[in-house]
């Protein structure tokens, strides 16, 4: 089993593959800033744990901001 090397991808999927990766990271800081910022009492359970989740790709940060936050 062996996988695609970056030299072997076509330039359009090194631009698709770069622009996830760029929108991930942008999802995952501005979850982790809007949960620096927001006090505990707004967040439902622990702000480690959520920091903690945005370590899990897309799932963290999206279960965040849909989930973590009280209105």
């Amino acid at each position: 089993m062996s996988g695609k090397r970056w030299s072997d991808l076509s330039p359009g999927q090194r631009k698709l593959i770069g622009a996830a990766a760029a929108a991930e990271l942008t999802l995952k800081a501005a979850a982790l800033l809007d949960l620096r910022r927001r006090p505990a009492e707004q967040v439902r359970g622990s702000k480690k744990l959520w920091a903690a989740l945005q370590v899990v790709n897309l799932i963290g940060p999206v279960s965040y901001f849909a989930f973590g936050r009280r209105k």
